[in-house]
């Protein structure tokens, strides 16, 4: 591995620095930047895998048919612990049921009601490091809380006007837990933290992470002689503002306009940088795109025309942040599109589009330190928007079949080898 160190004493200096954009023979060429106590790694070109690195899977839980308890309604959400035992929120079922390291069946947790340990709405869980087991229950506006001994429940509440969330439960390392909920004391119900603490305590309030700089938006209005209605759109393929919680309790976060992920630490800011091209956007794709806003806008004002920013010329660099159990930071990344017939399309219906444009799944892997691990391509069963689990080189991933049949699969982070 290449690294270069350079000391800088203002950020005009940073911005004027040059780094060699060559490939590196041995591994990543990596250029090193301190300004006061922020770092910046950024990597030019290269990384340590030196290979795209794909996803074998390990252990699968779930089944077509069979016993009921190796079968999945809808899974919400999945956690891991240290023996790496899986517990799997079943949304439609409205319980999590926990299996082994080898995927066998262990128990059930909860159920639909009111009482101790059971779920209104059940809607994401995550472990602290003792083993409880936390889950996040909006219509009953608490936290239930399993373990650590076996049958011990409990519940710790918070306010959340009833506003359920798809948002992931984030814990960390000091065994705190992070809830999003909405801020209802704001006319625009913004989104907040509450931090609890491992004893139910209730720590802070934050505000949701958020970039300094404001997202350009399209807007119709349309006045009626009882008030006035309005919409509003981001600009198609604009950048939008990622965040995450890291296991060490520090908010990692980027706007994907740039390719760099800010990483707060006890000691200051690790800021990671990677020399990318943005995935392009086709011409096709930007009309697509641009009618379907169109559209939306003139339901609520059927003059209007875009007056807004042009769309980008090219995607963002992410669309997504992710932090392992380990401390690993997996960025998913925006990647070029390819156009897919739509065998349902509807000549007849303007809203049915003959074409629609599909992204290959893609994550950049990164050590805590900044260091570029490489581009994981995971299966096209893969499902993201489950959040996966990391842990070193496994993950933990719900997927889908072509039967619509759900699984929890681990895998093995293979490099080079597909």
């Amino acid at each position: 591995m290449r690294t270069h160190l350079v000391l800088l004493a203002t950020p005009i200096i940073l911005a004027a620095c040059e780094a060699d954009t060559g490939p590196a023979a041995d591994g990543p060429d990596i250029v090193t930047e301190t300004i006061g106590d922020t770092t910046v790694v950024r990597t030019v070109s290269g990384s340590v895998w030196d290979a795209r690195a794909t996803l074998v899977p390990e252990i699968s839980v779930g089944e077509v048919d069979g016993a009921e308890e190796y079968l999945f309604g809808g899974i919400s959400s999945i956690a891991v612990n240290d023996d790496w035992d899986l517990y799997v929120l079943d949304g439609q079922a409205q319980h999590v049921r926990v299996f082994d390291s080898a995927g066998v069946y262990v128990e059930t947790l909860g159920r639909r009601g009111e009482g101790p340990g059971e779920f209104g709405y059940a809607e994401a869980i995550a472990l602290l490091p003792d083993g409880r087991l936390v889950v996040r229950d909006s219509r009953n506006q608490r936290i239930s809380v399993f373990g650590p001994g076996p049958g011990e429940t409990s519940h710790w509440g918070f306010d959340s006007g009833n506003s359920g969330s798809n948002y992931p439960l984030h814990t960390d390392v000091h065994g705190r837990t992070y809830l999003n909920t909405r801020d209802l004391s704001r006319t625009d119900w913004a989104m907040h933290i509450i931090v609890i603490g491992p004893d139910g305590t209730h720590l802070d309030t934050l505000p949701e992470p958020s970039s300094p700089l404001e997202l350009p938006m399209l807007t119709a209005e349309h006045a009626a002689e009882w008030g006035t209605s309005s919409s509003s759109a981001h600009i198609p393929f604009g950048p939008v503002f990622q965040w995450t919680v890291h296991p060490s309790g520090h908010f990692i976060s980027g706007l994907p306009s740039e390719y760099r992920i800010n990483v707060p630490r006890d000691d200051g800011v690790l800021g990671i940088e990677r020399t990318a091209t943005p995935a392009p956007i086709h011409d096709e794709e930007r009309a697509q795109a641009r009618e379907r806003v169109v559209r939306s806008m003139r339901n609520t004002d059927p003059d209007w025309s875009w007056t807004g920013p042009p769309i980008p010329e090219h995607k963002p660099f992410y669309q997504g942040l992710l932090a392992g159990r380990n401390g690993r930071i997996w960025a998913r990344l925006v990647t070029e599109a390819h156009p897919v017939e739509n065998e349902n399309h509807d000549p007849e219906n303007p809203r049915s589009e003959p074409v629609t444009w599909e992204e290959s799944l893609r994550y950049d892997v990164f050590e805590p330190d900044g260091t570029y691990l490489g581009v994981v391509a995971p299966p096209d069963a893969f499902m993201p928007f489950v959040q996966p689990v990391f842990d070193g080189d496994h993950v933990w991933a719900v997927t889908r079949d072509e039967l619509g049949v759900q699984r929890v699969v681990r895998f093995r982070i293979d490099v080079g080898g597909g």
